[in-house]
């Protein structure tokens, strides 16, 4: 039997609309603590491990718009970026273009960590951080900053060098956040996972598929 494909797409519900508050909060409440600059452009901040954690407790769709209800709000206004920075100032600095990788990295992080309907192994979750989380974002982000700040990008790439320990961390611990929710809360991901699959199993076999029944043997005793 084929492995099974991710569940079909299903339309945002009210419960999703919940998830989603949540998290626009959670990545708020990470720029609680400030921010430090980096040559006085980018600023440091805890948010992207929000970013990393949106994305793969609430897939790719759910967390790219979660990540844009919050760059709304920032637009209006609020100061809910690290450092109580907001206001539409803020999408034309240098930091700008890693906002919008804000948007791509949750969405890339989901997609990987939601692209098979298996349960995802520490491993699928790891990849889903760094490529989502950093990998994404810095795509995003080096360019526009380097625009901005008129920098070369070469030079602004080795700039950037200084916030991939940081972002290492995050992602190590989004990695164990997720894998520990995994395991003690699966419904926080609002979905059906199949178990992983078993070492040596083939491509092609269905884990935990039951046994096939044997038919009765024939009764040859005569006496009955």
């Amino acid at each position: 039997m084929p492995e099974a494909r991710s569940p079909r797409r299903r339309a945002i519900d009210a419960t999703d609309i919940a998830r989603l508050a949540v998290f626009v909060a959670i990545i708020a409440a990470l720029g609680l603590p400030g921010s430090f600059s980096v040559l006085g452009a980018v600023p440091i901040t805890a948010q992207t491990f929000g970013i990393m954690l949106a994305g793969a407790v609430l897939g790719p769709r759910l967390s790219a718009l979660a990540v844009v209800v919050l760059l709304a709000l920032v637009a209006v206004g609020l100061p809910l970026l690290a450092g109580g920075r907001g206001g539409v100032g803020v999408f034309v600095g240098p930091s700008a273009g890693y906002l919008a990788g804000w948007v791509a990295g949750a969405f890339v992080t989901g997609w990987i960590v939601h692209a098979s309907a298996r349960k995802p192994a520490v491993w699928r979750t790891a990849v889903a951080t760094v490529v989502g989380g950093i990998v994404v974002v810095y795509a995003f982000g080096i360019p526009v900053q380097s625009l901005v700040t008129r920098l070369s990008l070469g030079d602004t790439v080795l700039t950037s060098l200084v916030f991939l320990p940081g972002d290492l961390v995050k992602a190590v611990l989004a990695t164990l956040t997720v894998t520990t929710l995994l395991r003690a809360y699966p419904r926080a991901f609002r979905r059906t996972w199949l178990p992983p699959r078993r070492e040596g199993a083939p491509l092609t076999e269905a884990p935990d598929a039951p046994a096939p029944e044997t038919p009765d043997a024939p009764d040859l005793d005569p006496t009955r």
